[in-house]
């Protein structure tokens, strides 16, 4: 897959930032499959469990600042 054996620095920035989203919402959120059918609804969905993602680290962080 790669040229080299190790990983660039890009890849390895990039497992360590969206690995833990994917596995949030995956292990966490008990999303293991779209429930929806069709492209915009699936997409909506995403959407969706990604907003929840985002508010849940929001309101994490603004616990953290107190």
């Amino acid at each position: 897959m790669w040229s080299s054996s190790r990983p660039t620095e890009a890849v390895s920035c990039a497992i360590a930032t969206v690995e833990p989203v994917f596995a949030n919402i995956r292990h966490h959120k008990r999303m293991s499959r779209f429930t929806l059918r069709g492209q915009a609804k699936v997409s909506t969905q995403w959407q969706l469990y990604c907003l929840v993602h985002n508010i849940e680290k929001m309101a994490t962080q603004a616990r953290r600042a107190r």
